[in-house]
């Protein structure tokens, strides 16, 4: 009998054990979060439109359909084509495309902090200067000519598809206030 109570005990104390270590682990992972600038090819089993062109809302149709692993969105295109999202059945791959953000389900859209951008953001207005740019999901060139002149302050690279064909870059001398829109990527440098 004694070694019966000491056997289920030792079972308790180990469960827990494990399960303290399991949520310590857990705690310590980093998050799961989309990937800009990557594609996953193949795998589609539903595709989608997003009229807002909004990645945030591809990530969503993933996480409300249950068959859903995986997911790629594309920003809309110079040419005039929507944003599109296409669902994926299983973690299909991630490849380097410079049209996409892609991630797996639960990841939802974490946009990277990556110096001192700023993802999905516009700073409307205080424009002096605008300029063509190369497709960039990063926005780099606009960033590096804004640092480069001492009288620009912000600046915003409009990515292509959204009310333009090419990609855009606005040198500000003024900050203006951030506003949350996919188009947009953008920072403050002075």
């Amino acid at each position: 009998m004694r070694a019966r109570t000491l056997v289920r005990a030792f079972r308790h104390i180990f469960g827990f054990v494990t399960l303290f270590v399991a949520l310590a682990a857990l705690a310590g992972a980093t998050p799961a979060c989309a990937q800009l600038g990557f594609d996953r090819p193949g795998g589609d089993y539903a595709s989608a439109a997003v009229p807002s062109g909004d990645p945030a809302v591809c990530a969503a149709r993933c996480e409300r359909d249950k068959s859903c692993r995986s997911w790629s969105f594309a920003f809309p295109s110079a040419s005039g084509e929507q944003a599109m999202c296409w669902l994926k059945r299983e973690v299909v791959p991630r490849a380097k495309a410079n049209c996409c953000v892609s991630g797996v389900r639960g990841a939802g859209v974490i946009e990277p902090a990556l110096g001192d951008a700023e993802y999905s953001i516009d700073r409307i207005g205080g424009d002096y200067r605008s300029f063509e740019t190369p497709l960039d999901p990063r926005g780099k060139a606009c960033a590096a000519a804004c640092k480069a002149d001492s009288r620009c302050r912000a600046w915003t690279y409009l990515r292509p598809g959204y009310g333009t064909a090419a990609a855009q870059c606005f040198l500000k001398n003024t900050i203006k206030r951030p506003s949350r829109s996919p188009c947009c990527v953008s920072g403050v440098v002075r």
